[in-house]
């Protein structure tokens, strides 16, 4: 028979909630400091969650060292832990629940949601997790006070047995997901997949499901030696191999059926573009800053070649996510071997420089508090 655990004994076993915490503050540009501040306050039908572990993110990076948002903030947004508190009115949730969450939630009835383009949702677009100052994820924290929409929307248990660290990668494999769904592979396509960080792998693996033929390009072998634990076997050394004559020479002299960018910045553009066969598609993955990047028109208009971009998590394809992450762990999807730095809470300046300073020995970058 199962045991019934109630919530005060539930409260024991996560220890008593203190007033505060550490956490890495954002101060600035390239400012990021640990300090103690206090524990956020929950309200009505919010939660807040003890965090177990945090994956450091590219999107995290990009805002620490461009200064897009103002400061003080908390960053860190692939979060999963156990909750210790829960709101008046929260159903479905009590104190011990191991969780992830998301930091964004489309309201599901507006323009954009009817559309599909749930990253577009001005809800969406609102972040709902915070560890103080203005919401920005918080998963650089003790503790997550996550919002009400969150908690009815996006807020999701972890099975038994499956890791912190496993469920940590929902989000980003719900984006990885989204994306290789908008290049619509077919079986007897090509796709070279340039960058082989974790997401690139992600990208790559998930492209090879659909049974299309997948390149994976990447500077270090390191990288392609992780990649080929995935099902990944048909590397290019892009230090030593032409990348566009690579993709050519697997497709009988066409080109790639479908290019994904998973390097930031706009170096590479040109590459993927022209990897690409005529009335192929390119998906920009990785190309979140703003910027005037000049392309020939002509390779749209004449090639017909499409370009794609793909942002953010989709709510449509949860599902197919969570069976992916958990049931997937258990037959042998294991994420948690991409996971290259382990980092706790109080040396998280040297996470994020880690994680800012690609290597051979550098892949996916987590903080446990």
């Amino acid at each position: 028979m199962a045991t019934v655990i109630s919530n005060d004994l539930r409260e024991q076993a996560l220890g008593p909630i203190p007033a505060t915490m550490r956490a890495a503050v954002y101060r600035g540009i390239n400012d990021v400091r640990v300090e103690t501040v206090r524990v956020p306050k929950i309200g009505a039908g919010e939660v807040l969650i003890r965090v177990a572990c945090c994956g450091v993110c590219g999107t995290d990076l990009k805002k620490i060292h461009t200064g897009s948002h103002s400061a003080p903030r908390i960053f860190g947004h692939e979060i999963a832990g156990a909750i210790a508190a829960v709101g008046d009115g929260v159903r479905g949730f009590r104190v011990g629940d191991r969780v992830i969450t998301y930091h964004h939630a489309p309201c599901g009835h507006c323009y954009y949601c009817r559309k599909k383009t749930f990253a577009q949702c001005e809800l969406y677009k609102r972040v709902g997790c915070t560890a103080g100052f203005e919401p920005s994820g918080g998963g650089f924290a003790e503790y997550v006070r996550v919002m009400d929409w969150i908690v009815r929307q996006a807020l999701i248990k972890i099975p038994d047995g499956i890791p912190f660290e496993q469920a940590a990668f929902l989000e980003p494999v719900n984006t990885v997901l989204k994306g290789v769904l908008r290049l619509d592979l077919a079986a007897d396509e090509t796709v070279l997949v340039i960058g082989q960080g974790p997401i690139g792998i992600l990208l790559a693996t998930l492209s090879a499901r659909t049974g299309a033929r997948v390149l994976t390009s990447d500077l270090y072998p390191e990288r392609h030696a992780i990649a080929s634990a995935y099902g990944l076997h048909h590397p290019v050394d892009a230090g030593k191999e032409d990348v566009i004559a690579a993709a050519k020479a697997a497709s009988e002299g066409r080109g790639a059926d479908a290019v994904i960018l998973a390097v930031g910045g706009t170096a590479l553009i040109r590459t993927a573009i022209d990897a690409a066969r005529p009335g192929g598609r390119v998906l920009f993955f990785a190309q979140t800053q703003h910027t005037e990047t000049p392309f020939d028109p002509a390779v749209v208009c004449m090639d017909e070649k499409t370009l794609l971009g793909s942002y953010s998590s989709s709510f449509e394809i949860e599902p197919d996510v969570e069976n992916l992450v958990f049931s997937g762990y258990r037959g042998g999807f294991d994420l948690t071997r991409l996971i290259s730095h382990r980092f706790p809470l109080e040396e998280a300046v040297e996470a994020i420089r880690v994680a800012s300073t690609p290597s051979a020995a550098s892949m996916k970058i987590f903080i446990q508090p």
